[in-house]
């Protein structure tokens, strides 16, 4: 396993200088965030650009990967996190084109994962979302197989606030939708799996990776704390509104020495990259760092 984390927080910072940071701060790895350059994303903890995604050459790509390379950083994946099953066809169109020539630029790189969103219409049902992402990711998951890339789905709901209640903007979040995935896409696409998601929702954290640790390409770490008063106050039919508090791994509900046994015990031996969405933690750079560097500590005597 490597330990690393997702440069996600720190948009105005070039990749070489978050790549000295990594080094300087013990980590092994970077999953690159891959947002357009021109920005337009608005979302929290979205929009970072760390790659020329849309310039991309097989010799750039060769000199960023050197660059890092140099440093003793490996690349676990790009990382862009967009709604292709948006309900509006302009966006929807926007982003499934820039997924793309993430793909593309990864398969410039040597990076073999490409981290994403299924995606969500939170008007449909989940059923009928899963009807269009089967035809909406036909050619997207064709592309990457060509390309030599997996693209691996994360298990978020994304529910986070009122415009995302109350089908959220990502299906992929529970087992049922899990095996539709791997039954119909089989192995050209993966799973990054991160548990905090599963903490609210109320999922066997250990059962979920029995069944799934075979398909894990890429994992985040990240922790989730549930606040009670809030609970009590808005109930579980609000599905996390008010109550669920992303924090930094250690500071949640998450057992980390059972997560990564669970880990191990599903053969599980990839990266560890650590997702900063801790508002503790924010700020400026050196709160952002601390942050990190917390979760660095208490995941360490696990990452071997």
């Amino acid at each position: 396993m490597k330990l690393g984390i997702l440069t996600a927080p720190f948009p105005d910072t070039l990749l070489e200088q978050v790549a000295d940071y990594a080094v300087g701060a013990g980590f092994e790895a970077l999953e690159i965030a891959c947002w357009p350059q021109a920005g337009g994303e608005k979302r929290r903890y979205a929009g970072t650009a760390h790659l020329p995604i849309e310039e991309m050459t097989p010799a750039r790509g060769s000199e960023i990967m050197g660059m890092l390379k140099g440093r003793g950083l490996t690349v676990s994946g790009l990382g862009y996190y967009p709604n292709p099953l948006h309900a509006e066809a302009s966006h929807r169109e926007a982003v499934i084109g820039h997924l793309k020539k993430v793909i593309s630029a990864a398969g410039m790189m040597g990076v073999g994962v490409v981290n994403t969103f299924v995606g969500g219409d939170r008007a449909l049902t989940v059923d009928q979302n899963w009807t269009r992402a089967t035809e909406i990711f036909a050619p997207i998951v064709a592309h990457a197989r060509d390309t030599g890339v997996t693209l691996a789905f994360e298990n978020c709901p994304m529910i986070f606030s009122h415009d995302e209640w109350p089908g959220g903007h990502n299906i992929a979040y529970a087992p049922r939708i899990w095996r539709r995935i791997f039954e119909t896409w089989g192995d050209a696409v993966g799973m990054n799996y991160d548990p905090s998601h599963l903490v609210w929702q109320m999922i066997d954290a250990n059962r979920f990776v029995r069944e799934f640790g075979g398909r894990m390409v890429h994992v985040h770490a990240k922790d989730l704390m549930i606040d009670r008063d809030g609970l009590y106050d808005h109930g579980i039919l609000s599905a996390g509104i008010g109550w669920q508090i992303p924090r930094m791994p250690g500071l949640g509900e998450v057992d980390w020495q059972d997560f990564f046994a669970t880990l191990y015990r599903a053969g599980y031996d990839g990266p560890i990259i650590i997702e900063h969405e801790d508002r503790n933690f924010e700020g400026s750079d050196d709160k952002i760092k601390r942050g990190f560097a917390l979760a660095r500590d208490v995941l360490r005597p696990y990452v071997k």
